[in-house]
């Protein structure tokens, strides 16, 4: 395939990988890469992106979709060959044998791997409340009053439930002692206010297209992105999905923007706060600017008894490759950034 940005994402895709624990994930991009060049199987199903530049194949994900799309077909049984080269716990997986098995799997499921490749990656990873959990245990220290919790593009809405997990920053643990969905966090900076009185009244989410965790096809779409080197992760989601089935979590197939205007206005009594977890970098220019414009309008709305926060976990619009916690404020519209972190949430630099 004569597009040389195709490559070059892929390489910086592996790279990023290994930077965050997934080293079997980025030697498996690397052979793609390879593969890609000389026009193997991998040409094919990447046909859709053939003239697509760098700047929208890395907002596009395609190398995650490609990783999950093969993951997915590990994670339903479909390719007992595929699957004998995964990793396992305890066992060992040589990249360069999973990625021939890889390229007879593309040969074998072509149209199938192709059209899980159409949806866009929602990893909904759970870990990310260790992240935001201490944004909201600001505003509750802050304000004083309950909170009325509204996420954006959140996915199969695991993460609604961030008060009902258990957590560790630091030396301090936090949170429902008996949860099974657990998290430590390499945390650094003074702690977070876990005094705080935390009482969530009403919570909500939207997402353009939810995921349905009473599907087993869907369920298994959120396990196959994250990445099958990483088995605290997958562990992690899998209780996360129990408890949501258990609590009947349901998202709103909606347009962010639209739903951010209709349901979270503030109300006086509660702090209202609208959330959301890398997803900002995702929408085009003029739906940011128009959400923004939902924020402030809401923001202008707010009182002191009914506050209005914006909390997210979004890369810096100046360094990409970078994720921090900020949060904005009103009715004083103090905006801050309470924290940098990682990702996936392995860590947490609390500047607060």
């Amino acid at each position: 395939m004569d597009n040389p940005d195709l490559a070059r994402a892929f390489l910086a895709q592996a790279n990023s990988c290994r930077v965050l624990g997934s080293p079997f994930h980025g030697d498996l991009l690397t052979l793609a890469a390879d593969d890609l060049q000389a026009g193997g199987p991998v040409t094919a199903l990447l046909a859709p992106w053939a003239t697509t530049d760098y700047r929208k194949l890395v907002g596009d994900a395609v190398c995650l979709r490609l990783l999950g799309s093969l993951h997915d077909l590990v994670l339903s049984g479909d390719d007992p060959a595929l699957a004998a080269t995964y990793p396992q716990p305890g066992r060992d997986a040589d990249p360069a044998v999973a990625w021939i098995a890889a390229r007879s799997a593309i040969i074998r499921h072509e149209d199938r791997l192709a059209a899980f490749m159409t949806h866009e990656p929602q990893t909904n990873e759970v870990r990310r409340s260790a992240c935001l959990a201490p944004g909201f245990l600001t505003i509750a220290a802050e304000t004083g009053l309950p909170i009325r919790a509204f996420e954006v593009a959140a996915s199969a809405g695991l993460n609604l439930n961030w008060e009902r997990f258990r957590y560790r920053f630091g030396d301090i643990a936090w949170g429902d002692p008996a949860a099974r969905v657990t998290m430590d966090t390499e945390w650094t900076g003074s702690a977070p206010a876990v005094d705080a009185r935390v009482e969530v009244i009403e919570r909500a989410a939207c997402d353009r297209r939810p995921g349905d965790l009473t599907d087993p096809v869907q369920r298994r779409r959120l396990l196959a992105y994250i990445w099958p080197d990483q088995f605290e992760r997958l562990d992690r989601i899998r209780a996360a999905i129990d408890l949501a089935l258990s609590l009947g979590v349901n998202v709103e197939a909606a347009d962010a923007v639209a739903w951010s205007a209709r349901v979270a206005a503030p109300q006086a009594g509660a702090v209202t706060v609208l959330y959301h977890s890398v997803f900002w970098q995702y929408m085009p220019p003029e739906s940011q600017a128009a959400l923004a414009q939902v924020i402030a309008d809401h923001g202008a709305q707010a009182t002191a008894g009914g506050p209005f926060a914006w909390l997210r976990m979004e890369p810096p619009p100046e360094r990409l490759s970078g994720m921090e916690v900020r949060l904005t404020l009103w009715p004083s519209g103090e905006d801050r950034v309470l924290a940098q972190v990682h990702p996936h949430g392995a860590w947490v630099k609390w500047l607060n």
